[in-house]
């Protein structure tokens, strides 16, 4: 009996340690895999290594257990490493018409090419009406940029439903094969620090640096019930902001769709409502699972809070 108690201590040894790195396998599996396709954005979210809780004084997780990316929430060392065994590439789409390109586009290419996903595959996709326009580029390594001809029709007067309808046919003719990932942004807006890879996910959508601080019921929802933007009072969740929308081709794409249904639906009953509604519409029914706190896209013009600790963006919204 006894010349057997070692050998059965030997084996469960064995056992727990063929277990111990079978789970170890697994987890690392899901993580990459997770990273790999972001349609499993879920798993991702849950690694306490890379998203955690170091800001008692702000909120970091929604009520569906989504993210809320402030400074300190991160591990950007954790993150950095499996994105840059993942050779993803990420794309920037900024619709540049009129005043707004000599007013903000060459400091918004410029800010970008610093601060935006540093050391990834970056596209630059620009979409323009007069190529004439365009001030010179010079990009760093690992990123290059597209020009998109803004094409108009004189049914399209909204200056966002221009947009929209050309970002959907640039995104199912080439885009979607050419990124992992995808933001949409507007030009009025200046990269301030690094805006990295802790902003990357399935639906990704930027709080109102207007809104955040303030009561719920206070948010300008569109509140006519016959709108397809239509949302009730005391429903919501928070208010989301228009420059600031990103996530997977695929994602962006469907947001896009619903937003053109939208205006159809509301253009057939005599009404119009702004994108913003549209976008805060399809949020509230369609979670998102990232946020970007105000640090993201923060209004100069407002007192800069405690709690904004390294504003990423700097939006100027006197040019709206």
């Amino acid at each position: 009996m006894s010349s057997l108690q070692p050998n059965c201590l030997l084996l469960l040894l064995f056992l727990y340690f063929v277990f111990l790195g079978y789970f170890i396998m697994i987890g690392y599996y899901h993580l990459e895999n997770n990273i790999c396709c972001p349609n499993k954005w879920y798993s991702l979210n849950h690694f306490s290594c890379l998203f955690n809780r170091k800001r008692p004084d702000v909120k970091t997780t929604t009520d569906w257990f989504a993210p809320i990316i402030w400074e300190g929430t991160y591990n950007r060392q954790v993150l950095e490493k499996y994105y840059k065994r993942l050779n993803i590439t990420i794309g920037l789409a900024v619709f540049a018409t009129g005043k707004f390109v000599d007013q903000y586009l060459e400091q918004f290419l410029q800010s970008a090419n610093k601060h935006f996903m540093i050391g990834y595959n970056v596209i630059f996709y620009i979409l323009m009406d007069d190529f004439s326009k365009l001030p010179p580029i010079e990009l760093g390594p690992l990123r290059t940029f597209k020009l998109c001809t803004v094409l108009k029709q004189h049914v399209w007067k909204d200056f966002n439903h221009i947009y929209m309808k050309n970002l959907d046919m640039y995104i199912i003719e080439h885009i979607q094969h050419e990124v992992d990932f995808l933001f949409s942004m507007t030009v009025n807006q200046i990269f301030e620090n690094d805006f990295g890879v802790e902003t990357l996910g399935e639906s990704v959508a930027q709080l109102h640096a207007w809104w955040y601080f303030r009561h719920a019921e206070n948010f300008p929802y569109e509140r006519r019930p016959k709108s397809a933007a239509f949302i009730p009072f005391g429903e919501g969740d928070f208010y989301y902001q228009s420059a600031v929308f990103g996530g997977t081709p695929r994602e962006v794409l469907a947001f896009i769709k619903e937003y053109q249904k939208g205006v159809t639906s509301d253009n057939r009953n005599g009404l119009k409502s702004i994108y913003e509604h549209y976008l805060n519409k399809y949020l509230f029914i369609n979670k998102p699972t990232k946020l970007l706190s105000p640090e993201y896209n923060w209004d100069p013009n407002f007192r800069t809070p405690p709690q904004i600790k390294h504003v990423k963006i700097a939006w100027h919204s006197k040019s709206i």
